[in-house]
């Protein structure tokens, strides 16, 4: 029989021990990486969540947001581009406007679109962001909701008198486009529940919020105060307003 390299390599050892601990790369007690990090966290030195369970390794974020924020940047571009002209998206949106307006009782629905007012809903977001500072001992996640509720107002208004856009109920008159009331109820419902979600044992704030967001604009809408494209713009608006938030909120949450 031939030898092989095998027992060419081991024929001098006589040795009848168990076998030896091989001292090579495979075999090195702690593994390198390339960029020099630890190849795993410890399960020790994993921070908590804010419910007290261990936490995991988050993942690298910017992709989905940096892609959710060009999305709702191509959209408000749009709809203001065609709001502008006069374009094709105009014909559907006012012939779906004329089929809903006041098909719902206007005491219902103006009470929907009341959602909006900002002393409705800015309450709501304020008592959210104290919240949030004591839970989290951090300012940025409020301050960043805070500013995005001031720059509502700071958009939709040059908005507003740039397109002139009138009303389902008021052709003479103008500045409907985009939905202030809509921008507010966003920001202020959801920007709350972006706030105090970390701290919530269900998802239930989120899904609070989103639902008097919708009712919100389901209200404008059904009363004539708004066109669908009007809401559906706002809606865009906030999602670029509202990112910011999100993301410092997991930053937040990741750090402490």
């Amino acid at each position: 029989m031939s030898e092989t390299p095998r027992s060419r390599e081991t024929g001098g050892d006589t040795s009848t021990g168990l076998p030896q601990r091989r001292t090579g790369p495979a075999f090195a007690h702690t593994p390198h990486r390339s960029d020099g990090r630890s190849p795993q966290t410890p399960r020790g030195a994993r921070q908590p969540d804010p419910g007290g369970r261990p936490g995991t390794i988050p993942p690298v974020p910017g992709r989905p947001a940096i892609f959710l924020l060009l999305l709702s940047l191509l959209g408000l571009a749009l709809t203001t581009w065609q709001v502008l002209v006069s374009g094709p998206l105009l014909t559907p949106d006012e012939r779906l406007s004329r089929a809903l307006v006041r098909t719902v009782p206007d005491a219902v629905t103006e009470r929907l679109s009341d959602l909006g007012n900002a002393p409705v809903a800015v309450p709501v977001l304020l008592l959210a962001m104290a919240y949030s500072v004591r839970r989290s001992r951090a300012w940025a996640p409020a301050l960043t909701a805070g500013l995005a509720m001031a720059l509502v107002p700071a958009v939709i208004v040059p908005l507003k008198e740039w397109t002139a856009r009138p009303g389902p109920l008021e052709p003479w008159a103008a500045g409907y486009f985009p939905s202030g009331h809509t921008a507010t109820s966003a920001v202020a419902y959801i920007g709350a529940a972006l706030l105090i979600s970390p701290y919530a044992r269900r998802p239930w704030p989120m899904a609070a919020a989103l639902l008097l967001t919708a009712a919100t604009a389901t209200g404008l809408i059904l009363r004539g105060w708004h066109w669908p494209l009007d809401v559906l713009a706002s809606c865009f608006l906030c999602t670029l307003l509202l990112v910011p938030v999100a993301h410092a909120v997991r930053r937040t949450v990741r750090t402490s």
